[in-house]
């Protein structure tokens, strides 16, 4: 209450009267009290007034909440730290171990060859975190064959992808029989099924799945990937579809329906769709390349190299030391028939460049990619593009290294004995 003038005047006020004993009784035990009780807040054995009081810890159940909130809302980066903030705190969670594991696959479909490799070993190591937990769950045995089919469509070399393959399988084999009503179970049997080109059982476990619950994101995805493994992409697209009603905001089904119109060659379709998971990542803050690299490999199926290349050199915007971008974009300029820009950017790629070294605008360190299935691609475009332009010190070692690992594959066995040819016709012509 706001004190006047007036009362005020009072208060301060000498008071008239002589000094009452009782009252210097009463504030001299005051004094007393305060003195021992000083006393014994020194000596720890009372606890001072208004200590703060200690911050409450978190439960793993507010942050396993917060990861699925995350995941529901397309941001899988965050998802992915929700849950590995719960398992910190409960460690002992099979489920919170099986969610992360699904998440961290999921997230690695946003990612490109070496990180997404790396994030998938990520995902193998959080399952079997929950299979050493519980390893006659249906559903962490489910994820387990989920993750490892995953892994072999990003395994560097097809004897690793037959081994997580068959690995694959033996887990998704294992999670129904130990329930054979799980519909992650029968989703997941049905997508390694589709991935060994099984494709009638591959349909019918789809199939079961969607009988049992046609409401769950992950039965309309598999269901979709396994009519687009068989060609039939106009289903694959309604599959998808049918997945973003459920799951509004994950990126990579946007990404998966354009693929197919793609296929389709409805390329407007595929763009709109394209730019639509951009238009999400935006919205989240989620700088991601992908539909960037999406968008360009479309307009280099329509011929329009230069959009494609503009949407490449956006792609390496947000991710400036990718060196799988940089490959991207050396392809493009390459079939524009920009060799001496292609050089440029796939030196990075193959070999890697220091920032001195990197002429585009990013002028960052870029390490070069591992040789794989992969990447070879940039690696022979890279001796086609430098051995037209006459620069075989640079070509014939990348042959030589090339040849040494695709000995058996003919494809890329004439690629590289054209760009010898080449080579050895220059090196005459000199002499």
């Amino acid at each position: 209450m706001r004190i006047s003038k007036k009362r005020k005047r009072k208060l301060f006020q000498q008071q008239v009267g002589g000094t009452n004993p009782y009252r210097l009784m009463f504030w001299g035990l005051l004094i007393v009290i305060g003195l021992v009780t000083l006393r014994n807040v020194q000596t720890g054995e009372i606890e001072p007034l208004f200590q703060p009081t200690p911050t409450p810890t978190r439960s793993a159940a507010s942050y396993r909440a917060e990861g699925a909130a995350f995941f529901e809302a397309g941001n899988l980066t965050a998802a992915v730290q929700a849950y590995q903030d719960a398992l910190a705190v409960d460690p002992s969670d099979y489920v919170g171990w099986t969610d992360l594991a699904r998440i961290q696959a999921y997230s690695a479909s946003l990612l490109t060859q070496g990180p997404k490799r790396d994030r998938l070993a990520e995902a193998r190591e959080s399952i079997a975190n929950a299979l050493e937990l519980a390893p006659n769950d249906s559903t962490a045995n489910a994820v387990n064959a989920f993750v490892l089919d995953w892994s072999a469509g990003a395994a560097g070399y097809a004897a690793e992808r037959q081994a997580f393959l068959a690995q694959a399988s033996t887990a998704a084999i294992r999670a129904v029989q130990l329930d054979s009503r799980n519909v992650y179970a029968l989703a997941y049997q049905a997508e390694v099924f589709a991935d060994q080109q099984q494709y009638t059982q591959a349909f019918q476990y789809a199939q079961q799945a969607l009988s049992l619950n046609p409401n769950l994101m992950d039965v309309r995805r598999v269901n979709a990937y396994v009519n687009e493994s068989t060609g039939d992409y106009a289903g694959a697209i309604e599959e998808y579809q049918a997945a973003t009603e459920i799951a509004p905001n994950l990126t990579f089904l946007y990404i998966s329906i354009g693929q197919n119109y793609r296929q389709l060659a409805l390329y407007d379709e595929a763009l709109d769709y394209f730019d639509r998971a951009a238009t999400i990542n935006e919205a989240l803050g989620i700088q991601d390349p992908l539909p960037y690299v999406a968008i360009a490999k479309t307009y280099t199926r329509m011929g329009e190299f230069f959009a494609a290349a503009l949407n490449a050199e956006r792609a390496i915007d947000f991710d400036p030391q990718n060196a799988d971008l940089y490959g991207q974009l050396g392809h493009i300029r390459f079939q524009a028939r920009n060799y001496e820009g292609a050089i440029r950017v796939l030196h990075c790629a193959v070999e890697g460049c220091t920032a001195e070294e990197n002429e585009e605008r990013w002028a960052v360190e870029v390490q070069g990619l591992e040789l794989t299935d992969a990447s070879v691609v940039y690696y022979y475009v890279y001796t086609s593009a430098t051995s037209s332009l006459g620069e075989c010190d640079t070509a014939l070692p990348v042959v030589d290294q090339i040849e040494a690992v695709y000995a058996d594959n003919s494809l890329v066995m004439a690629i590289t004995a054209d760009n010898r040819g080449t080579c050895a016709l220059l090196a005459e012509r000199d002499n």
